[in-house]
C-alpha cells in the first residue's frame, strides 16, 4: 500500500524538515547502537561468581579481592530486595487503608522473615567490614548454636549421662 502523498505545501514543507531531522537519528541507531548492543536478556549485568572467602587461600590476595566485591554486590543486592520488600508492605498498607490489618499481613510476614535474614547475616558488622568479617560472624553463629542451641531459645540443658 503506498504512502500517502502531502496534500499541500505546508504539508511537503514538514514533512521534508521531520525527515532532515530523523533520518541521522535512524541511520545511528540502526548502524551504530544495535549492532553493538549486549545481546543478554537480563536487566542488569550478570557478573560470574567467584569463588567465596573461605575457598581462598590466605596469600591469595587476588581472589580475597574478588570475594570482597562478591560479598558487597551480594550485600547491595540483598539489601535491595529487603528494600523492595518494604515498599510493597508500605503500599498494600496505603492501598487497603482500612483493612490493612488483614490484607497485608502475608507481605508483612515475608518482610519480617526477610529482614530477619539480612540482620543474621549482615547485621552487627560495623561501618568498615569484608567478606572475612561477615564468615567470621557466620562461623561464631554456629559454634555458639553447636553449643547452646539456635540464637533466642534459651540456653538448651545440660545432658548427664
Amino acid at each position: 500500500m503506498p504512502e500517502a502523498q502531502p496534500r499541500n505545501i505546508v504539508e511537503k514543507f514538514f514533512s521534508a524538515v521531520g525527515n532532515i531531522l530523523e533520518a541521522p537519528t535512524i541511520w545511528v541507531r540502526e548502524n551504530v547502537v544495535k549492532p553493538n548492543q549486549q545481546s543478554y536478556p537480563w536487566y542488569h549485568q550478570k557478573f560470574r561468581r567467584v569463588p567465596t572467602i573461605d575457598e581462598c587461600y590466605t596469600d591469595d590476595v587476588v581472589c580475597q579481592y574478588e570475594a570482597n566485591f562478591q560479598y558487597k554486590r551480594d550485600k547491595h543486592v540483598d539489601s535491595e530486595i529487603l528494600s523492595i520488600l518494604r515498599e510493597r508492605f508500605e503500599d498494600c498498607v496505603m492501598y487497603e487503608a482500612p483493612d490493612h490489618v488483614e490484607k497485608c499481613t502475608p507481605l508483612l510476614k515475608i518482610y519480617e522473615e526477610a529482614a530477619t535474614n539480612w540482620f543474621i547475616k549482615y547485621g552487627d558488622l560495623g561501618a568498615y567490614h569484608d567478606a572475612k568479617t561477615c564468615y567470621m560472624k557466620q562461623k561464631h553463629r554456629l559454634i555458639w548454636e553447636r553449643r547452646h542451641g539456635p540464637v533466642g531459645s534459651g540456653t538448651k540443658s545440660q545432658v548427664t549421662e
